[in-house]
């Protein structure tokens, strides 16, 4: 009895959780909406970059120094402060 419960139990919350999946892929996707971004960016001589994020109004690029370079979306710089970042 227990066990037949308990297997009850199972495919009732797999059948939820296909529910869930299938109705979550049918509907529309968010529409990912980027920030404007310059058509070019001018960095600090030498600089690599090891990764860029963005907000609204704002981007920051951190280079492989661990340096983050905040930029506005016109490509001007706000702010820069040095990360420590796990090697």
């Amino acid at each position: 009895m227990l066990v037949s419960v308990l297997a009850g139990v199972m495919i009732v919350g797999l059948l939820v959780l296909i529910v869930l999946i299938v109705i979550r892929f049918r509907e529309d996707p968010v529409s990912t909406v980027f920030p404007d971004l310059p058509a070019a960016i001018t960095l600090p001589e030498g600089v690599e970059v090891q990764a860029v994020t963005a907000g609204k109004g704002w981007y920051m690029i951190v280079t492989e120094t661990g340096r983050a370079l905040v930029y506005r979306t016109d490509g001007t710089e706000v702010s820069g402060t040095q990360l420590v970042l796990p090697d």
